[in-house]
C-alpha cells in the first residue's frame, strides 16, 4: 500500500512541477506591459562567467512601457546591452553612461497572435510533460508483485484523474494567458 501511495504521490508531484514550470514560461512571454520577469533570465558575461542579470544590476519598472537597468558597475553596461540584443528578447537598450533604458514597445496584433502561438506551444510541452508523469506512474505500478488488481485498477484510475486535472489545469492557464495577450 505504502508503494501504491509513493507512486501517487511522485506522479503528483511531477505534474505540479511541470505547471510551475509553465508558470515561470508564461512569465516571460510580455502581453502589453513591462516587467521585471521579462529580463529574468538574461545571462551576462560579467569578469569571464555568465551571470543573471539581477545579480549585475538593479532591474526595476518606472513606468508601465519601460525596463531601467542600473549595473552595480558602470563597467558592465556594454556586457548588459550585448546580453540584452543576444537574448532576442526584441528590445534595443539605450544607455545615458549610468543606466540602461528598454522601452517596451505596443504589441502589434501579429506579435500578438505569435506571442498566443508561443503561449499555446508552452502549453502543449507542459501537456506532454504530465502525459509523461503519467506514463511513468504506470511503469512503477507495473512493476510491483504482490498487488491486488483491484488496487491496481485504483491507483491507475487516481492516476488518469490526476492527469485530467493537470491537463485542465494547463488548458485554463492558456485561456487566461491568451485574454492578456491579446487585450489591448
Amino acid at each position: 500500500m505504502e508503494e501504491l501511495d509513493l507512486i501517487v504521490e511522485s506522479v503528483k508531484h511531477d505534474m505540479e512541477a511541470a505547471i510551475k514550470h509553465l508558470d515561470h514560461a508564461f512569465q516571460r512571454i510580455r502581453a502589453g506591459r513591462a516587467s521585471t520577469s521579462m529580463v529574468q533570465d538574461v545571462m551576462v558575461e560579467y569578469y569571464g562567467a555568465a551571470t543573471p542579470l539581477n545579480q549585475v544590476a538593479n532591474v526595476s519598472v518606472p513606468d508601465a512601457m519601460t525596463i531601467s537597468i542600473q549595473p552595480w558597475d558602470r563597467t558592465a553596461i556594454g556586457a548588459i546591452e550585448k546580453a540584452i540584443i543576444n537574448s532576442n528578447l526584441g528590445f534595443a537598450p539605450s544607455n545615458n553612461g549610468e543606466n540602461i533604458i528598454l522601452n517596451v514597445p505596443p504589441l502589434t496584433e501579429d506579435r500578438r497572435k505569435e506571442l498566443a502561438k508561443q503561449a499555446k506551444g508552452e502549453t502543449e510541452d507542459t501537456k506532454i510533460v504530465v502525459r509523461n508523469a503519467r506514463q511513468n506512474g504506470l511503469k512503477e505500478l507495473k512493476k510491483l508483485d504482490g498487488v491486488s488488481e483491484d488496487l491496481v485498477k485504483n491507483v491507475e484510475a487516481t492516476i488518469q484523474e490526476l492527469t485530467d486535472k493537470y491537463v485542465k489545469s494547463c488548458d485554463e492557464h492558456l485561456k487566461t494567458k491568451e485574454a492578456e495577450i491579446m487585450k489591448v
